[in-house]
């Protein structure tokens, strides 16, 4: 190939680069990070993103060259030269990618090991997944159970995920870390948060009617706001009652409209009107209630489907939250 076609090439090429560097830089493809997973992921992406710039770049500018050089002339309905081809530049273009790919992958490998290292003396949480909520348990701080995700600022956790019924999937944007909570199996997560603030956790495996509620808040504190907030929790939050607690802890309010709790979920019946309900199921206000938590396929109100409302809150929730629960939503508490 001639210098002056290779400069040309190498020209279209920087064209091509400037033009994708643009695109990657001027838009804002990744949340910003808060965790050290999330920047050694972002490196990852930055890595792998700068090297399919360069080969993008020089692919698209021998193909422009190409077509605009040795396309044919008007008129001209010769046959082209016979080419057998270029040995070196075959070798180069099979030597060179296969490099680029395993430098991704070497680079990928060593994040995912460093990912998964928690350290020594992590925080432990258990994060369990139902339709359609989150809960969490502190096996650190005397079993606290919250609906909550609470974190400490520089401090591993490791968060061992399980779900009570179907796949479902934690992920935090922002903290760039994804592992799916599959029944009947254990698997788990390391995060280290970098700032404080609050976050959200999503559900981003389709998990049923209610997948889209399926959301939880996540706090970043440091070490003393951290302190404070589970002493509130321990002393019963800011819910106001065992019953609210429960209430809030066993994601009803994402399914279920409620005022006392200022909840509008439109997935299940409203629970203002539970009275009229039990009527019309011919069964006592209390015992209706109860039935609807632990039996929830007992009775189905006209209009709503079968099947929807997990079953498990009978495991999931004790005696004494039910009772609780029962009080808070009949209004006898």
């Amino acid at each position: 190939m001639r210098r002056g076609s290779i400069v040309r090439i190498l020209g279209l090429a920087a064209v091509f680069a400037a033009i994708q560097a643009v695109v990657a830089l001027v838009f804002k493809w990744l949340p910003t990070s808060a965790s050290r997973q999330m920047d050694r992921i972002t490196f990852v992406y930055w890595f792998a993103t700068v090297i399919c710039i360069g080969i993008f770049a020089i692919v698209m500018a021998v193909i422009v060259y190409s077509v605009w050089h040795f396309r044919v002339q008007p008129g001209d309905e010769t046959d082209g030269p016979p080419i057998h081809g270029h040995t070196g530049l075959e070798i180069g273009w099979t030597v060179v990618p296969a490099l680029l790919v395993i430098a991704i992958g070497v680079v990928s490998a060593i994040v995912l090991s460093q990912n998964g290292r928690a350290g020594t003396n992590p925080d432990h949480v258990t994060v369990t997944g139902q339709q359609f909520e989150w809960s969490f348990q502190y096996p650190d701080q005397k079993n606290l159970k919250t609906h909550e995700l609470a974190l400490r600022l520089d401090h591993a956790t490791r968060l061992d995920l399980e779900s009570l019924d179907v796949i479902h999937s934690f992920w935090v944007p922002e903290f760039g870390q994804k592992q799916d909570a599959v029944p009947g199996i254990h698997t788990h997560i390391i995060v280290t948060p970098t700032r404080t603030g609050d976050f959200t956790l999503i559900c981003t495996e389709l998990c049923g009617l209610g997948h889209a509620t399926m959301r939880a808040a996540v706090h970043v504190f440091d070490d003393a706001d951290y302190a404070a907030w589970i002493k509130k929790q321990q002393a019963g939050g800011s819910t106001g009652s065992p019953g609210a607690a429960a209430f809030a802890s066993g994601g009803c309010g994402g399914c279920h409209t409620f005022k006392p709790a200022n909840s509008s979920g439109q997935i299940g019946p409203g629970l203002d009107n539970l009275a009229a309900d039990a009527k019309k199921a011919g069964q006592p206000l209390d015992a209706y209630v109860k039935q609807s938590i632990v039996d929830p396929n007992a009775y189905i109100v006209p209009g709503f489907q079968k099947g929807v409302m997990p079953t498990t809150f009978g495991q999931s929730l004790s005696g004494q939250q039910i009772d609780a629960l029962v009080k808070y939503l009949t209004g006898t508490t």
